[in-house]
């Protein structure tokens, strides 16, 4: 008897878990300005699972969704707060769309993520200060929107890090010197913003960036000195 209990609660379970996982599908669903013969409009219906809607992929056992990329497909819109109960999730990219609006501090609730992607879009809002959280982040791209506010330094703690590219923002302040402490990132794309100071010289300790890119700023420092080590680096 309580061997079959711990398996009726299990299975209770799940279906909850996934009844959550479709519920904040729909309320991004209903956060779009959809036409009726888009794509999603027809395909991402409860009439079938949700793990076979497009864009949606979702882990073989648990059947929960793990990447959930809408990339490339005309979308306007904005990002509910329910987003962040996919709990499971690893990948979310919605690059080349045209999405605006703040993203949800929920999201921050998402600490599986590995890669975000939400370059060519018109979001907007301050980078949050708790970014540090999601610690599992490998690939992080705003390319081109309009975000603002400073780099947090809580950026340190991302330490598996390998690109961030956050160009063409409206990104202020200084960089902050704790980006030095990404030890695994290869990528680094601030330009095109509206940063200021001195380039940290604990840029140059970044034993695994190969791609540094700062112009249109209003930076000094040791932008050249930084070129020639990646430089020396590559040869």
């Amino acid at each position: 008897m309580l061997t079959q209990h711990c398996f009726m609660a299990s299975l209770a379970m799940r279906i909850t878990n996934s009844s959550t996982d479709e519920s904040a599908l729909l309320a991004l669903k209903a956060s779009l300005n959809l036409n009726p013969d888009h794509v999603l409009s027809i395909n991402w219906s409860s009439s079938f699972s949700f793990c076979n809607w497009i864009g949606v992929t979702c882990g073989i056992h648990h059947r929960r969704v793990r990447v959930l990329n809408l990339s490339d497909m005309g979308l306007s819109g904005t990002v509910p707060p329910q987003l962040g109960n996919l709990s499971f999730l690893v990948e979310l990219d919605l690059h080349n769309n045209s999405f605006h609006g703040q993203l949800p501090w929920d999201l921050l609730r998402l600490h599986r993520l590995k890669r975000l992607n939400l370059s060519y879009n018109g979001f907007s809002g301050e980078i949050p200060n708790g970014i540090g959280r999601l610690s599992m982040f490998q690939h992080l791209s705003f390319r081109n929107n309009t975000f603002s506010g400073s780099i947090p330094p809580s950026i340190s703690n991302l330490s598996v890090l390998r690109t961030l590219d956050w160009n063409v923002n409206l990104i202020t302040g200084s960089i902050p010197p704790e980006i030095g402490q990404l030890c695994r990132l290869k990528i680094l794309r601030i330009a095109y913003n509206k940063l200021s100071g001195a380039i940290p010289s604990t840029i140059s300790n970044m034993s695994s960036l190969e791609i540094l890119s700062l112009p249109e700023n209003s930076l000094s420092g040791m932008y050249l000195q930084t070129k020639d080590i990646l430089q020396r680096k590559r040869n």
